[in-house]
């Protein structure tokens, strides 16, 4: 591996000599490969695995295999993530035990939402934001597979979000940043490496940390987190925040991580230290005073028919703390609780999609949504269950033809292992895939056999 003579020099000024050495003979090693458990799965199987100590869903497998092959990851069961990044858990656990309106800012792909989500109290809102809409569109279908209804999927930038004053709790700023992190997973990031590079992403950093600064409320927590290294894009961004804007450092405990390392301002993640890729995060606080907006707003009650929501009830767990919401034919659920707040972020931010996409009326019929299907609030006793096995679950996930000669006609749902991957429609001598064709797996996995992951 040729470093940049600069990073280098930085490294071994950041590390000292004997410890640059350890650092660099990591980056020559294949990285750790790690998966999250999604809440709604559990299994027996990871137990064989490795865990990652600062996450109770972490564990490292063994080698890294083909993923696409198997039906748990497309159906949400778990998340293939960077071990470090898990380290948020142990913020959310030891400062974040109440219910909160949170904010992932540079939320794609969409790991560390997925993680908040399943963090968070069921009664909080989560907004996960991607400014890029190609991305955004990414995230938005891992958020949908990791099946939390209580989550808001956004495409704005950092001066659009800054809007919402004094707005979210708590706000995840995952930085764009110079990737000196992710190294020895990707050659294009040493390739684009460069010390002009570094400053620039500071500047682009302290920019989006101020405008996610104006949309923080008093007493709320910020979260920075980058993938790279140098002080700059690190400590020195949470001085500024300090000395600049009036931030308050708060320590996390990790008297139980001794690999971690602990600097002034922050937690720094070496891969000749901890079992992951390079990681800093810090967290801080905002206490200086500030008006939080009025956001009491009239909610419609439109003219909906009272058969459909009816009926929409028996779809979802828990229907009394969901409002199912009716738009032209499309019907959504979403927290009660926390209506005038949806209805104020989507009054405000490009939103791609709010709550659980229920269904879609069409004559008589209601057409189940794939978010229904990968929904935490599914009701199945509602829905005719099929189990399928590897074989017919692949064809499923590739949108080719099904028969299910022992199902009755109608809607279907198909399930793996007991986990739901989505609708058919059974028409008697044939079915029609459901499964959205923007997700189909293109990959040719014929020549592949049975692949149990978890």
């Amino acid at each position: 591996m040729q470093l940049p003579v600069d990073f280098i020099h930085g490294m071994k000024g950041l590390l000292g000599e004997s410890d640059y050495s350890l650092f660099f003979e990591a980056l020559q090693q294949e990285p750790p490969v790690s998966i999250r458990l999604n809440t709604k799965f559990t299994s027996a199987q990871v137990n064989k695995y490795q865990s990652v100590s600062w996450c109770k869903n972490g564990y490292y497998l063994p080698s890294r295999p083909l993923f696409t092959a198997d039906p748990l990851f497309h159906a949400g069961a778990y998340y293939v993530q960077e071990a470090s990044s898990m380290f948020i858990e142990q913020i959310i656990k030891q400062h974040v035990q109440h219910d909160v309106i949170a904010l992932d800012l540079c939320a794609a792909p969409g790991g560390k939402s997925t993680h908040l989500a399943s963090l968070l109290s069921a009664n909080s809102l989560l907004v996960s934001n991607e400014f890029i809409r190609s991305r955004a569109n990414i995230l938005a279908e891992n958020c949908m597979k990791w099946g939390n209804g209580n989550m808001i999927i956004s495409s704005n930038s950092s001066d659009e979000i800054a809007q919402l004053e004094s707005f979210f709790d708590f706000i995840l700023v995952d930085a764009p940043c110079s990737g000196e992190g992710m190294f020895r997973k990707d050659v294009n990031a040493i390739n684009e490496w460069s010390l002009l590079n570094v400053e620039m992403c500071v500047t682009r950093q302290r920019h989006i940390l101020k405008q996610a600064w104006q949309a923080l409320a008093e007493d709320g927590f910020l979260v920075y987190s980058t993938c790279t290294f140098n002080e700059k894009e690190n400590e020195e961004n949470i001085k500024w925040l300090i000395h600049e804007l009036g931030a308050e450092y708060i320590p996390i405990a990790i008297d139980n991580f001794p690999e971690i390392t602990n600097t002034d301002v922050g937690y720094r993640f070496y891969p000749h230290k901890t079992k992951g890729e390079g990681l800093f995060m810090a967290l801080v606080q905002k206490k200086s005073a500030c008006n939080k907006q009025n956001i009491k707003l009239k909610i419609d009650k439109n003219k909906q028919n009272t058969a459909d929501i009816e009926a929409l009830n028996l779809y979802i767990n828990d229907s009394s703390d969901w409002i199912i919401q009716q738009n032209n034919q499309q019907y959504r659920a979403i927290l009660a609780s926390k209506q005038q707040e949806i209805k104020w972020i989507e009054k405000h931010l490009y939103v791609l999609f709010s709550g659980i996409q229920l269904a879609e009326k069409k004559g008589n019929d209601f057409v189940p949504h794939e978010h229904l299907a990968l929904s935490k609030q599914l009701n199945t006793n509602s829905f005719q269950v099929v189990d399928v096995d590897w074989i017919t679950a692949i064809q499923f996930l590739k949108r080719e033809a099904l028969f299910l000669p022992d199902a009755s006609k109608g809607y279907v749902l198909l399930q793996y292992n007991n986990v739901p991957l989505g609708w058919v429609k059974n028409i008697g001598n044939r079915c029609n895939n459901m499964y959205p064709s923007s997700w189909k797996v293109r990959m040719d996995i014929s020549h592949f056999t049975n692949i149990q992951i978890i």
